[in-house]
């Protein structure tokens, strides 16, 4: 009959840390085991926690806003038997002493936030954690919570440490203009506001894909080869299979399911393409994971992950192609849909283009975009002779990190998925 605590889980591979969006209970409130008491949100995706224990939520330890890292106490509950226990009220002390045996931890709540004006500095919509030592500093220095936003931070996750801060204060006085981790870059010419203009606040979402995207032209060096397929047997066998497929199974045929087996294929046979790299070590992975890039309604990306892609035949790829693209666009992806990428593609020809340069998803090596399918005239060969026919074409794009990939691998890897795509079977079942 302890007291208990309820913990931040572990919602997926390489998450460590999540942030408190909103608590759904409040405390007093009673609890049910399983029951969602808060929604938080990762690097990858949002979600809900729900509870471990059923009975009544007696005290929150960490606020809306603030990042906490997974295995760290975010709330306490007391069981449905510590309540009746207490309304008994014992004579013999056993449970106040559980409750003292409980350590409470310290939270960002109880941490100084003001600044130099002696207003409370608002640090709920902040995208980073800022130690309270950082946060003295700032006071100190008179550094607002925006202006704390744009130091570059060279701690984990991009945090502001104390060599960050002090460092920028020591040039604050100089008007140099100092790179923020969003744009990465020190800009030319700033940005200027002009009367008319539309201020658009970029949501959680849209920051993370910034930094993410910049992170990764930073740390890979890009190269991107282009490679022409002709899969009109593809597009001859999707015409005459789909609507007795959407019939008996309820899901539409589109061409993605077909681009990912070719990749799995093509993965097999350059297996150092399913790598990622950790220092001066490349880790050849195990399982083929391919991530999908799906467009969502506001206009921001996010990239579900099919897991050991290469068991699953082609109907089981359609399937879960379909079911993860629904799910996205309906916010109901959990955080492991989106961990464990090894390879990813995206689709670029859904919004009518026939080229991209897309951006590796770290610590991945590769990526690839294909672009919209086209009838263009070509020239055919015939036992006959070359003729000119209409064929359906398409451009497949691959980038890929030059320090592991060389043009070779990289070259023949996006040609190898296109000879899978033009050796199509168009008599295949499916």
């Amino acid at each position: 009959m302890a007291r208990v605590e309820l913990i931040m889980p572990k919602m997926g591979e390489s998450i460590m840390e999540a942030t408190i969006l909103k608590w759904l209970k409040k405390p007093g409130d009673k609890i049910d085991q399983d029951e969602s008491v808060l929604e938080v949100a990762t690097d990858k995706v949002d979600t809900e926690v729900p509870s471990t224990h059923a009975g009544v939520l007696q005290e929150i330890l960490a606020k809306e806003g603030e990042v906490v890292k997974v295995g760290k106490p975010i709330a306490v509950i007391i069981s449905d038997a510590d309540v009746k226990t207490k309304s008994a009220a014992p004579t013999n002390g056993a449970a106040t002493q559980a409750i003292k045996e409980v350590p409470v931890t310290p939270t960002a709540a109880t941490l100084p936030t003001s600044v130099a004006n002696g207003s409370p500095a608002d640090y709920k919509s902040a995208r980073r954690f800022y130690s309270p030592l950082v946060r003295n500093i700032a006071k100190t220095e008179r550094i607002a919570v925006a202006e704390l936003e744009t130091i570059p931070g060279t701690g984990a996750a991009g945090r502001v440490t104390k060599k960050d801060i002090l460092a920028y204060v020591q040039i604050r006085g100089t008007g140099t203009i100092v790179p923020s981790r969003t744009s990465g870059t020190t800009p030319l010419v700033p940005a200027v506001v002009s009367p008319g203009d539309e201020i658009i606040q970029m949501d959680r979402m849209r920051k993370m894909i910034a930094e993410r995207m910049v992170d990764s032209k930073h740390v890979a060096p890009h190269v991107t080869s282009f490679v022409e397929a002709d899969v009109t047997r593809i597009v001859t066998w999707r015409n005459k299979v789909k609507a007795d497929f959407e019939k008996r199974e309820g899901e539409p045929v589109t061409f993605t399911p077909i681009f990912i087996e070719a990749i799995v294929k093509a993965i097999k046979d350059f297996p150092m393409i399913n790598i990622q790299v950790d220092g001066d070590r490349i880790i050849r992975k195990k399982y083929i994971n391919i991530g999908m890039a799906v467009a969502l309604p506001s206009g921001n990306l996010i990239v579900p992950v099919i897991k050991n892609a290469d068991q699953f035949s082609l109907a089981g790829l359609t399937k879960a192609v379909n079911d993860l693209a629904r799910r996205a666009r309906e916010n109901k992806l959990k955080a492991d849909d989106l961990s464990g990428g090894t390879y990813t593609l995206t689709n670029v020809g859904t919004f009518g283009n026939v080229l991209g340069t897309p951006i590796i998803m770290q610590p991945q090596v590769a990526i690839m975009a294909t672009g919209a399918i086209q009838k263009k005239p070509a020239v055919v060969e015939t036992p006959e002779g070359d003729t000119i026919a209409i064929r359906h074409k398409m451009f497949l794009s691959h980038s890929y990190d030059h320090r592991v990939v060389d043009g070779a691998l990289g070259g023949s890897f996006v040609r190898r998925v296109a000879d899978y795509l033009e050796k199509f079977d168009s008599n295949r079942a499916i």
